[in-house]
């Protein structure tokens, strides 16, 4: 099996070493993991393209290389050039440093990596870390998912529903703020909402006299609703989301045709 994996953390974010450890477990010792990473952080970026300038590729050592772009540039930039013989059978990115669970998802750099994935034709799963009281005093926070990623990841590639009729899908897997001990388990379970706004912004005013505004988030120890991601994650299990690019809701379709003749 040959895997690619990318983040959106960067090349050097101690999440990519859990996941070059999970997906080698994955790939085998016949296997191939290749890594194509962005160069410095593309947090909250999505699904981003730099399609308006060149992404220049450097190469870090044997299968490791970093792209000054975004995840899903890092994924083009496997699927399309620097892996031979064609796409890979495995597309993972992350281990996020945070979780991507609920309103997350949507703003999130991994995901977009996937995402693209999907998009080229490829099984793609995106992963993440929860942070929270529990896992932040660890040695190693992301003990949840170096200890159950490998085996997750395996049963997903293996028993996962791919394909589709038109946007094939992909997974979002969230690991619970735990140690690696107190996983209670997996749930497929729906991408939830938090009650408050995700992003606000704080402004200030620095010597030069000129306003700028930092981007600020609001807490995560929020549970969704039940039988979605946080909700789960937070009482201490791993979150599988399966997921489409279709962002079409389609339960408005046949009503709003109704209101518009």
């Amino acid at each position: 099996m040959r895997i690619l994996i990318t983040n959106d953390d960067g090349i050097n974010a101690p999440g990519l070493k859990i996941l070059q450890d999970i997906a080698e477990a994955v790939a085998g010792p016949k296997g191939e993991v290749w890594t194509v990473a962005p160069a410095f952080e593309q947090s909250g970026v999505a699904h981003c393209i730099n399609y308006a300038h060149p992404t220049m590729i450097a190469e870090f050592g044997p299968r490791r290389f970093a792209a000054e772009g975004s995840p899903a540039d890092c994924v083009l930039a496997g699927v399309h050039e620097i892996i031979p013989g064609g796409p890979p059978d495995l597309v993972l990115s992350g281990v996020n440093r945070g979780n991507n669970s609920a309103e997350n998802t949507v703003y999130s750099g991994t995901i977009g990596g996937a995402m693209e994935g999907a998009l080229q034709g490829v099984r793609s799963i995106a992963l993440s870390q929860y942070y929270g009281p529990a896992n932040l005093v660890l040695d190693n926070q992301f003990e949840a998912a170096a200890q159950h990623g490998a085996a997750l990841v395996r049963s997903l590639y293996d028993n996962g529903l791919w394909g589709g009729d038109s946007y094939q899908t992909f997974y979002n897997v969230n690991f619970p703020p735990v140690a690696g001990a107190d996983v209670k388990g997996s749930k497929v379970v729906a991408q939830g909402m938090r009650p408050q706004r995700p992003f606000g912004v704080e402004p200030h005013q620095p010597p030069n006299g000129r306003k700028y505004l930092w981007i600020k988030g609001t807490p995560q120890n929020v549970p969704t609703a039940p039988g979605t991601d946080a909700h789960a994650n937070l009482d201490g299990y791993i979150s599988v989301t399966p997921m489409r690019c279709d962002l079409t809701a389609h339960d408005l379709l046949e009503d709003l045709e109704q209101r518009l003749v």
